[in-house]
């Protein structure tokens, strides 16, 4: 069993500038994948489904895309990575996926190539640009954002400003959220994506609560959730077992704990690692990187996206397909 304090080697927290959008167009371009932003004004609106049972079902992924490093040469460079993070999420028919570690540049690259998305997030150093984001990308034509319910808070004492750090981190983390209206079935739902501290244990568990908290004032009609994001954290982890709801500790008034969609459906799996650090062994890859749900949805697919070298990210990604019945 990993230790609660997973110390992450070789983190250097700034980067260049991602490449510029008319290099990565042309590259996209090249290789069939990508749909001018500028086309995307003028295409029609697209009808959608209604679901006569009420049910709503999601597709979604959580994905550390690992931010832009200068270090990262040859086939681990950004430049190189983009092309095959698109092709994955176009293939995977994503209705919603939450990234961390992605700097401004990186954001602006998955915008222009994804534009059936749209995107919620900010830089974590300032607000605004600067720094990584745990940003949350979700499909146009499906649902309608509300805004005045969305935003990002910093995972610290003054949660409201930007760049503030507490509880011994030595860098800003945050997380974000959104409400989405689900127009298959008029069913709203609350996707949280947070990028959780990779060395302060009481950071951890600080910030599931404070998030836990807020959400509960948020989500007064009790409608469906999903949390997903880079936890630096395994299961087992106190942090992770209260957004279970088996914490012994601290509980949250209004918060019973959610369910973890890779355990809901394989319990027994050993081979689980999300995180790798571009190493091939299984015995040096951990499960950092988590969905949960609410309790009573349905869990009907959950992978951990493995794949050899050239790798997309020094994390796997990870999927999962919900249904939300009541």
């Amino acid at each position: 069993m990993v230790s609660q304090r997973i110390d992450l080697p070789g983190y250097r927290w700034k980067s260049p500038p991602a490449m510029g959008l008319q290099k990565l167009a042309s590259v996209l371009a090249a290789t069939g994948l990508m749909t001018m932003v500028g086309c995307d004004k003028q295409r029609a609106p697209q009808a959608v489904a209604v679901r006569e049972d009420g049910a709503m079902e999601l597709k979604v992924m959580t994905f550390n895309v690992r931010y832009e490093n200068r270090g990262d040469a040859g086939a681990r460079a950004w430049g190189e990575r983009v092309v095959g993070c698109v092709r994955m999420i176009r293939s995977e028919g994503l209705d919603v996926f939450g990234i961390q570690e992605g700097l401004h540049g990186q954001v602006a690259d998955l915008r222009a190539s994804l534009p059936d998305y749209d995107f919620h997030g900010v830089g974590r150093d300032d607000g605004k640009r600067r720094g990584e984001y745990a940003g949350i990308f979700f499909r146009k034509d499906r649902f309608d954002h509300d805004v005045e319910k969305s935003g990002t808070v910093w995972l610290s004492e003054t949660p409201d400003q930007a760049g503030s750090k507490s509880w011994g981190n030595d860098i800003p983390r945050v997380a974000s959220w959104v409400r989405l209206v689900d127009r298959t079935c008029a069913r709203g739902v609350w996707v949280v994506n947070m990028h959780l501290d990779h060395r302060n244990q009481i950071s951890r568990e600080k910030s599931v609560r404070s998030m836990a908290r807020k959400l509960v004032k948020m989500n007064v009609d009790d409608e469906a959730v999903v949390w997903l994001g880079d936890f630096n954290a395994v299961e087992g982890n106190d942090a992770l077992l209260f957004l279970n709801g088996r914490a012994t500790k601290e509980p949250v008034d209004g918060f019973a704990g959610l369910k973890e969609t890779f355990n809901a459906l394989h319990p027994r799996e050993r081979a689980r690692g999300s995180l790798h650090f571009w190493m091939s062994d299984p015995s040096r890859q951990w499960k950092v990187d988590h969905i949960f749900v609410s309790p009573r949805a349905e869990v009907l697919e959950s992978r951990v996206l493995k794949s050899g070298e050239p790798y997309l990210s020094d994390h796997f990604p990870v999927v999962g397909r919900i249904r939300f019945m009541d």
